[in-house]
């Protein structure tokens, strides 16, 4: 049971602990790497500002992580990367994705009609519980599939499957503190996630390979991933496995990322939601203030500033990424230090995010107002604020997850009220991202009829 103030989520991991122990900057050792441990805002800054291709993602877990995002956009470095990013990235710009604020109503849609159907069955129109986070993955699943491939939901629903199970497996015995060795092999070596791995990236491929029979040429994710392959490997005769790993592995990555986070991000929000129906009612009242007949388009989308503020609150308290970790490629330079080749830079965002000195005494309470003045006027250091990452590897579909997001919760806030039900078990949980282990079941009813009328 919950008691009727917001949750304070414990995140039982190494650095979280050391933390208190050691400060906001100190070094460590794991067998034979050597790693930075650095929550101190102004270091925190520089990461941020710092263009250079000598800070790259940390190579030991990016080879763990190979069976689920191969070596594309998330785990690359170097020329690689920059040459993916400037590919994928145009994609995720504003302009771009206010386009696309139709398309996220549209696979919302499906979702709130079976909520209603779902009240009227099992409960006489009062209430139904249901459990959301499934529900929000199928949704943003279709957006990803639909906004960056052409494809809907129900032709990837394999994909979406194979890559959560994957996901589940690679992760079982951790992927960011392991020693060198036997720990290793055995994560990475699983025969579970290999086999995982090769059906994800075989149905990638015939997804692939059935739209160039199809002749479909509109200038949507898929096909620029495409031709950036061939830019990449050249002429693709004789070259047909770099061909195919440039497209299958920037296509798990932008699955993966493009709906998973984006999911959780809203599960969590419903949750805080939940319990603080206060905030719904403002929710509501600003939607239907500012949306005509409550639906979001890519000009209210902008005003929309409660919702703005209650998303950014829980990507505060529960940020889907867990660390910003970056690995010195080369001797490089953070302020005042001098960070030698090999090491490794780890920043712990729930940490930084809920730092009283940063935040106020009040940092481990859901405060949306907060944020009423925007990121630079929420706490001490705006640079403490990195839901998204930070620096050249801030994550490219900011803009889309935000504004997915939006549409997410006004339309089922406007819509419908939460609480939570008697048998959620609030236990965060990192699988690559912060999320709820038991998933988040809510109860769901029809808000107050009067309001916003």
């Amino acid at each position: 049971m919950f008691a009727e103030h917001s949750p304070r989520v414990v995140f039982y991991c190494i650095q979280h602990h050391m933390h208190y122990f050691n400060g906001r900057v100190y070094t460590y050792s794991t067998g034979l790497r050597q790693h930075l441990y650095m929550n101190d805002p102004e270091l925190v800054k520089e990461l941020n500002v710092t263009n250079t291709l000598s800070l790259g993602k940390v190579s030991y877990v990016a080879e763990k992580l190979r069976p689920i995002l191969g070596r594309g956009v998330i785990t690359s470095n170097g020329p690689h990367w920059a040459y993916q990013r400037r590919i994928i990235a145009p994609e995720f710009f504003m302009n771009k994705v206010k386009g696309m604020v139709g398309l996220i109503v549209e696979s919302t849609m499906p979702m709130l009609k079976r909520w209603e159907e779902t009240m009227m069955v099992a409960s006489e129109g009062m209430w139904s519980e249901i459990r959301v986070d499934e529900e929000l993955r199928e949704v943003s699943a279709d957006v990803i599939s639909r906004a960056c491939f052409g494809t809907s939901f129900a032709r990837g629903k394999e994909i979406f499957s194979k890559l959560r199970s994957l996901q589940k497996a690679v992760t079982r015995k951790g992927i960011l503190f392991g020693l060198d060795g036997f720990s290793d092999m055995a994560v990475f070596g699983s025969k579970k996630s290999k086999e995982l791995g090769k059906r994800v990236e075989s149905l990638i491929w015939e997804t692939v390979q059935r739209r160039e029979k199809e002749h479909v040429h509109e200038k949507d994710l898929m096909q620029l991933i495409l031709e950036g392959a061939c830019g990449e490997a050249g002429d693709t005769t004789g070259n047909e496995i770099s061909y195919k790993s440039f497209v299958v592995d920037n296509c798990k990555n932008i699955y993966f990322a493009g709906h998973e986070t984006t999911a959780v991000a809203a599960s969590w929000c419903l949750m805080l939601l939940a319990l603080n129906p206060n905030w719904q009612n403002l929710i509501r009242e600003e939607v239907f203030r500012t949306c005509e007949n409550g639906i979001p388009d890519a000009e209210s989308i902008a005003h929309l500033k409660t919702v703005t503020m209650v998303i950014q609150e829980t990507l505060r308290l529960y940020p889907p990424a867990a660390f910003v970790s970056r690995e010195a490629l080369a001797d490089t330079r953070l302020g005042s230090l001098v960070v030698p080749k090999g090491v490794c830079i780890w920043t712990l965002i729930p940490t930084l995010h809920r730092d009283p000195e940063i935040w106020g005494d009040d940092a481990n309470e859901f405060r949306p107002e907060r944020f009423q003045e925007g990121v630079s006027r929420a706490c001490k250091h705006p640079h403490a604020f990195a839901p998204f990452g930070l620096g050249t590897r801030l994550c490219l579909g900011k803009n889309l997850g935000m504004v997915e997001l939006k549409v997410l919760i006004s339309l089922l806030v406007s819509r419908f009220s939460f609480t939570l039900s008697p048998s959620y078990r609030h236990s965060p949980v990192f699988r690559m991202l912060v999320e709820p282990q038991h998933g988040v079941l809510l109860r769901v009813s029809r808000p107050n009829p009067n309001l916003g009328s």
